[in-house]
């Protein structure tokens, strides 16, 4: 109410829960502002109906298309269109005027010429988001990501919201007094991907106080709960392994990277987690086809 802003956006790219878009509609309305979702990460749950719907309440929503929508690296931009609901104060044949200063916007202003292999490949994603495949892969992408939740908070571990309803978890660790750039770097090491994160209340997006761990890729080659908790299995030593090197040679990034170098811990965990991995086909390849040369 102090600063009316013309626009409001919600959606983020490291929050476990569902958003409450009737709300943020109320608040928009209240300062008359627009709302704008941007819905890049969750995009594939809300096309499989898993995931809340931010197409009721906002006036524009937006999207990368290669995150759970498993899609090419692309974008979309949705916007409302045609006679606005008729409100107080408002002409009874007002329309939305979104359309031309969004397409001025992305062509000639800030985009170049279209990439038609990209074009090409977002209609077969979108078009497999169609399909009951594609349900059943959203709905086992949150079931993997609470079983993965679930398990890490059996170890007494935090996570920020104290679980998830996505596709992601926000691994707290702070109280372990580590770092997120530092676990990052280990399980990089381990061949396990995570990205370090900002958690509530830090100041350094450098080196941050969590990790965000997601779960579409590995659902995507065909892991359900059971190999999640697996992979916690994973997490947890490389953990204890940060914490040992840490310890040994201290808390500063040039003095905790010697211990990384030559470790044995790392390399007896790097062969386990690739054995694992080994044994899931990649999409479109099948092991079992594949010709391996010595």
């Amino acid at each position: 109410m102090d600063f009316r802003p013309k626009l409001i956006i919600c959606g983020g790219s490291a929050y476990p829960r569902e958003w409450d878009y009737a709300r943020f509609r109320a608040i928009a309305d209240k300062v008359g502002a627009l709302l704008l979702c941007d819905m890049a990460h969750i995009s594939g749950l809300v096309a499989a109906q898993e995931a809340a719907d931010p197409f009721e309440y906002c006036d524009i929503v937006t999207t990368t298309t290669h995150k759970s929508l498993r899609g090419p690296r692309a974008g979309m931009i949705f916007y409302r269109k045609g006679p606005k609901p008729t409100k107080k104060g408002q002409p009874e044949d007002a329309v939305y005027d979104f359309e031309d200063k969004i397409n001025f916007s992305v062509f000639p202003s800030l985009q170049g010429g279209p990439h038609n292999h990209q074009i090409g490949a977002l209609a077969v994603a979108l078009k497999q988001a169609m399909t009951p495949g594609f349900k059943a892969y959203a709905k086992q992408v949150r079931a993997n990501a609470v079983a993965l939740g679930n398990y890490l908070m059996s170890k007494d571990y935090k996570l920020v919201t104290g679980g998830t309803e996505n596709h992601l978890v926000l691994w707290d660790l702070r109280p372990l007094g580590l770092t997120g750039n530092k676990v990052e770097k280990l399980y990089d090491l381990c061949n396990i991907t995570v990205n370090k994160n900002a958690v509530f209340g830090d100041s350094s997006a450098l080196a941050p106080g969590g990790v965000r761990i997601g779960t579409p890729a590995m659902t995507s080659r065909g892991l359900v709960e059971k190999d999640f908790e697996q992979i916690a299995e994973f997490l947890h030593p490389a953990v204890t392994i940060t914490l040992k090197i840490q310890k040994e040679h201290g808390k500063l990034l040039k003095d905790f990277n010697k211990g990384l170098v030559n470790n044995k811990d790392i390399e007896e965990l790097k062969a386990d987690v690739g054995k694992f991995s080994g044994s899931f086909d990649m999409p479109g390849f099948l092991l079992s086809e594949m010709k391996y040369k010595d």
